[in-house]
């Protein structure tokens, strides 16, 4: 297994990267030069291995179900789409049904999301020379009011390709961005305005 130091907001984040590059789904050309169905179609290829390696193995302190469960809730994502966050990897984002409705308004303010709201984002690399690398599962769940404020009540967790549940700084690498960047409009990352499921 080999690992990775990345620097996210000052501090160190040791990565555990298990994912071996994904040659089947290559393609002939940089990934930042796909189109949204090209995207979509390398999607199409890793599906599968991707889903399959997020849900193998022990989880920890993860919950079992939000693992396995997230490919059945609503999808937001109309292909997938590198908005140059979490390391500038594509991403594919379901959201639950508790959190759906108003989730799929992409609000820019005024944003109310329901304590319950779970959102999943699957992720993959393609580097300049067309190369497919699998990347983590990123989730946050909305907790009840007040259970978390350094967070604004969301708790974040991350799964490895191989399914191992990876131990991150949530206030450095996740919520600190997420506030930091997307704070007015409820901390949420939506996908890339032309990948919006309408």
């Amino acid at each position: 297994m080999n690992n990775k130091t990345l620097w996210l907001g000052g501090a160190a984040l040791m990565v555990f990267l298990a994912a071996p590059a994904h040659a089947a789904c290559d393609v002939d050309k940089p990934g930042d030069e796909l189109t949204g169905a090209e995207a979509e179609a390398v999607y199409d290829c890793l599906k599968a291995d991707l889903q399959a390696g997020y849900q193998s193995g022990p989880k920890r302190w993860i919950p079992e179900d939000f693992v396995n469960d997230y490919p059945g809730w609503s999808k937001a994502s109309a292909f997938p789409a590198a908005p140059g966050f979490h390391g500038g990897r594509f991403l594919v984002t379901y959201v639950n049904a508790i959190g759906a409705e108003e989730y799929l308004k992409y609000k820019t303010e005024n944003v109310s999301i329901p304590a319950g709201t779970k959102i999943a984002k699957e992720s993959f690399a393609i580097d300049e020379n067309g190369k497919v690398t699998k990347g983590p599962l990123f989730m946050m769940e909305k907790t009840t009011a007040g259970a978390s404020p350094k967070t604004d009540d969301w708790y974040y967790m991350m799964v490895a390709p191989n399914g191992a549940p990876q131990a991150v700084n949530v206030f450095t690498a996740c919520s600190e961005c997420h506030q930091g960047n997307f704070g007015e409009q409820g901390g949420l990352g939506y996908p890339v305005e032309e990948a919006r499921i309408k």
